[in-house]
């Protein structure tokens, strides 16, 4: 391995805003909101305020499958939050005081209850509808431990990895081997979790594969960082079957495009306020429409 330059930490550390790579301009070392903005509210119980990174399709994937179940009190309105400062705005901080995508406020009830941090949002949707997340003790421990597995594993993968592969302004070679030993490790732990199991909880979908998949199963397909060559992500085989698996789930489909702002104009859906919405306001809709309108 080469040897970095030396760095000898300061005594105190100081805010370098223009040595922050890619997302300088929108990272800060402290909290709350920087304007003022209102978050709109649509006609739906359930108001979602996202993207379409990893951790915002764990949602709208969430969101797609309880209606395909036929739960109608999940149509939801999902809001476009793009990450270039508008997640500081003081509506969306009062929502969610971290900041970050995504967020739900559910007004199905007296009282509106904001839930934030992806994996909490799917607990109150699978608490709320009584779908995908087992009753029985052991199957919900289970399913629950691959879920808290996702979120304790994916931070490594994303802001460890994800950052120092892709995203930093140099290249650091112990950092890439770093991070790139432990996303092994963890496509590993999935592999040979689902060498016996057709889901990562067991026989049945839930959602700790709905959490688990926008992250692992990306990585596995090359969309996530460009890394599958690096990682050899072929060699994980049972990744690979359920990755396919998952990914025909209509509801998936659907959900994996809410929120969405790039790759191919039918595949993005800014927003989503009716299940119609699927077929009529897609981008590639949308600007046939104004072609038209233009005429």
């Amino acid at each position: 391995m080469t040897d970095p330059a030396t760095y000898t930490p300061p005594k105190v550390w100081t805010w370098n805003k223009e040595s922050g790579g890619r997302f300088a301009s929108i990272n800060r070392p402290i909290a709350g909101p920087t304007h003022d903005k209102e978050l709109p509210v649509g006609r739906h119980p359930l108001q979602l305020y996202s993207l379409a990174t990893p951790n915002g399709v764990k949602v709208t994937v969430m969101l797609e499958e309880l209606l395909a179940l036929g739960h109608k009190g999940a149509e939801y309105d999902a809001w476009l939050i793009k990450i270039d400062g508008n997640q500081f705005g003081s509506g969306f901080v009062a929502v969610n005081p971290n900041s970050k995508i995504p967020a739900l406020m559910d007004r199905s009830g007296p009282k509106p209850i904001r839930v934030f941090e992806s994996g909490a949002i799917l607990m109150h949707l699978a608490e709320k509808f009584g779908a995908l997340l087992p009753t029985d003790a052991a199957a919900r421990a289970e399913c629950l431990s691959w879920l808290f597995w996702q979120m304790g594993a994916a931070p490594y993968l994303g802001g460890g990895f994800g950052h120092f592969y892709a995203y930093a302004p140099t290249k650091i070679e112990y950092a890439i081997d770093r991070f790139a030993m432990e996303v092994k490790r963890q496509l590993d732990v999935l592999d040979r979790r689902l060498a016996d199991n057709e889901y990562v909880a067991g026989c049945d979908y839930t959602i700790a594969d709905i959490a688990i998949w926008p992250w692992y199963g990306s990585l596995a397909k090359g969309v996530l960082y460009g890394a599958a060559e690096f990682l050899s992500v072929q060699e994980y085989k049972n990744v690979q079957r359920w990755t396919d698996a998952i990914a025909k789930r209509p509801a998936v489909q659907r959900g994996r495009m809410v929120n969405r702002t790039w790759g191919e104009p039918s595949s993005q859906l800014h927003e989503r306020h009716d299940a119609g919405d699927f077929e009529t306001r897609t981008q590639d809709k949308l600007a046939a429409s104004q072609a038209a309108a233009g005429a």
